[in-house]
């Protein structure tokens, strides 16, 4: 007994430091004077702050240098060559030229050409006069390039991928918010069981406390005081342990703050949002057809498509003959400043024409481009049936997440009171700290299932989001 008498004395004496130290330690993790850190100022630094976001306001001058690039295929050009020969001390000849073609939209190409040509072993059909010889005119394709050709491609092309970089700027943010929200989410719900487990340990430090005192004024046995105290051991250890996935909750979305280029750590008076707060008012459509339309991943084949459309239109053009036709008037550039002389008699005109007489390197071009179309229709119809599905089980996910909620919360509501009523038995000696622990231990587990089931409506609200391509468009207007 002797032996059992001095094992309770210093018991107690644990018991005293370990309250002294669950005091000063977790009363700093308890911030008196926190301020919220909503999901709507989170999510705002992440869009104007995160790299990622700025990688992705790339896209747009991505392609306006694509749209650039297309149509300096229509920049007039300028070109001059000058051929002089001397041999033997005989300047055998010197031929100059100059001029500039200009392509049009409509397959035209106005060409200006000026030539002057003298010496003594000149060809006769290079000669000019002393002036020289100007000549202004058209080449046109009559056949093959009239309605399309590789200049007109390029620029319809270009638009698109103007439409593709937007989608793909809507790609990356769209991923962006969704892993940020996530961190978020993950980090709210590790901040509430974190306040769970401290008042699970609070309520054990009151009971060891309690059963002290009554053990000391002869009510309760000191067995009683060594199963409170490894109560508030528990307590203490499952508070530890949350502490160590909220740690890592907070890094992993710390990892989305920035500021300048600076990655930033989270102030210690900093907390999240209530779990109960609505982060998200969905309204889901009752037809998802339209709303399947819009997703990037969606668009990025329909624009993939277009292009490959595009692409096709050019192909098959190459089918038909090549006929292209020049015509240019010649005009005379006499000494001495008069005007140019020009007469109806003075042109050059030519006309070319080819054709491939078995075809097969175009008909193999067109059919590839043909089947890139069928692969691409294929993939745009299993796209889009994946994500009919994924959004209905998404929806009825929902649904069956947020019944859950509300039951798990009557259910923290109930044992809630039957906690209170038990702790009142124990306090006037008809009940124990066994039957209190495990009235103790279904509150608890009861709220922290509800914060676990309040984090996964959240996350599939998310995903919805994410599914359906509208996070962008939701969060404008907020």
């Amino acid at each position: 007994m002797n032996l059992f008498a001095l094992n309770i004395s210093r018991l107690r004496i644990h018991v005293l430091i370990l309250i002294c130290t669950v005091g000063m330690h977790y009363g700093s993790w308890a911030v008196t004077d926190s301020i919220p850190f909503t999901y709507q100022d989170f999510i705002a630094q992440v869009l104007e702050q995160h790299p990622v976001a700025k990688q992705a306001g790339l896209q747009p001058g991505f392609a306006a240098a694509e749209r650039l690039a297309a149509r300096g295929n229509f920049d007039p050009k300028l070109n001059a060559d000058l051929d002089d020969k001397y041999l033997g001390q005989k300047h055998y000849y010197q031929l100059f030229e100059a001029g500039f073609k200009i392509p049009t939209w409509y397959g035209l190409t106005v060409a200006g050409h000026y030539e002057n040509t003298t010496g003594i072993y000149l060809n006769p059909e290079n000669r000019t006069d002393p002036g020289g010889l100007i000549s202004l005119g058209v080449e046109a394709n009559l056949l093959q390039g009239l309605l399309i050709d590789q200049r007109r491609a390029a620029l319809q092309q270009a638009a698109v991928f103007t439409q593709q970089a937007e989608n793909e700027q809507r790609l990356i943010l769209q991923s962006l918010l969704t892993d940020a929200s996530g961190a978020y989410i993950n980090w709210q719900a590790a901040f509430t069981n974190q306040g769970i487990y401290q008042e699970g340990l609070d309520l054990a430090t009151q009971y060891l406390v309690a059963t002290r005192q009554l053990y000391f004024n002869g009510d309760k046995p000191a067995i009683d005081t060594l199963e409170a105290f490894l109560l508030f051991q528990d307590q203490q250890m499952q508070l530890l342990e949350n502490e160590i996935y909220l740690n890592k909750a907070q890094q992993e979305m710390e990892q989305y703050l920035w500021y300048d280029g600076i990655p930033l750590e989270l102030q210690p008076d900093r907390v999240p949002e209530p779990v109960e707060t609505e982060l998200f008012e969905l309204t889901p459509p009752v037809v998802l057809d339209d709303l399947l339309a819009r997703p990037p991943d969606v668009l990025a084949k329909t624009y993939k498509r277009s292009q490959l459309q595009i692409e096709q239109r050019l192909k098959v053009d190459k089918y038909k003959p090549k006929l292209k036709l020049k015509y240019a008037p010649l005009f005379s550039v006499p000494q001495g400043g008069t005007p140019l002389e020009y007469d109806l008699d003075n042109y050059k005109w030519g006309v070319g024409f080819s054709m491939p007489l078995l075809y097969r390197s175009e008909r193999g071009a067109v059919q590839k481009t043909r089947l890139k179309i069928q692969e691409n229709e294929f993939e745009l119809e299993d796209k889009q049936n994946q994500l009919r599905n994924k959004v209905q089980a998404n929806l009825q996910k929902q649904v069956l997440l947020r019944e859950q909620l509300g039951l798990q919360t009557e259910n923290a509501r109930g044992y809630a009171i039957l906690l209170d009523a038990e702790r009142e038995k124990f306090m006037i000696g008809e009940s124990s700290v066994f039957l209190l622990n495990k009235r103790a231990e279904k509150y608890l587990s009861t709220r922290i299932k509800q914060t676990q089931l309040t984090a996964k409506v959240r996350l599939s609200e998310v995903e919805y989001l994410y599914l359906t391509g509208t996070f962008m468009e939701y969060l404008a207007n907020q």
